[in-house]
């Protein structure tokens, strides 16, 4: 078992909260060092209460599902024999409401397209069987109700 943190900062610094009217900007701190600006979705929350620079909490969601299937990807690919090159991942969250009306996302679509390297190359049965152990051992996916989708690009 193991444990991860992430610390969330947020400070106020103006005189009207009560009226809604206060920045929603905050700060994300790793433990390895790296301190991330978050905001909400300006989709959600209009600047300036918002900030399109720092990264949302719909974005972050769809990026650890991304990086871990990512991860268990070049896992199971090098377990296979296959050289990787680059990995680049367009992945797409889509919000809905569920059926309290309530907002969330439904689903998300990786769509990586992955160049490989070396003598041994896989066929597109053999990318989509890799996909399948990346996302059955994924442990963001394992851990969200969240339909996850996976459409290679190449």
């Amino acid at each position: 078992m193991s444990a991860h943190t992430a610390t969330v900062r947020w400070k106020n610094q103006g005189p009207d909260f009560l009226n809604r009217r206060y920045s929603r900007e905050h700060a994300l701190h790793f433990d390895g060092g790296a301190i991330v600006p978050g905001s909400p979705s300006s989709q959600i929350v209009p600047a300036p209460w918002s900030n399109p620079a720092g990264i949302d909490p719909e974005e972050m969601f769809i990026a650890s599902v991304s990086s871990c299937h990512m991860l268990w990807f070049l896992h199971v690919a090098c377990d296979a024999g296959f050289l990787p090159e680059s990995y680049d991942d367009a992945a797409e969250g889509i919000m809905t409401k569920n059926e309290r009306g309530v907002l969330w996302i439904s689903q998300i679509t990786l769509r990586p397209l992955i160049i490989w390297s070396g003598d041994k190359q896989p066929n597109s049965t053999e990318v989509g069987h890799l996909h399948h152990l990346a996302h059955e051992q994924c442990f963001i996916a394992n851990s969200i109700k969240t339909d996850v989708i996976v459409k290679p690009r190449n």
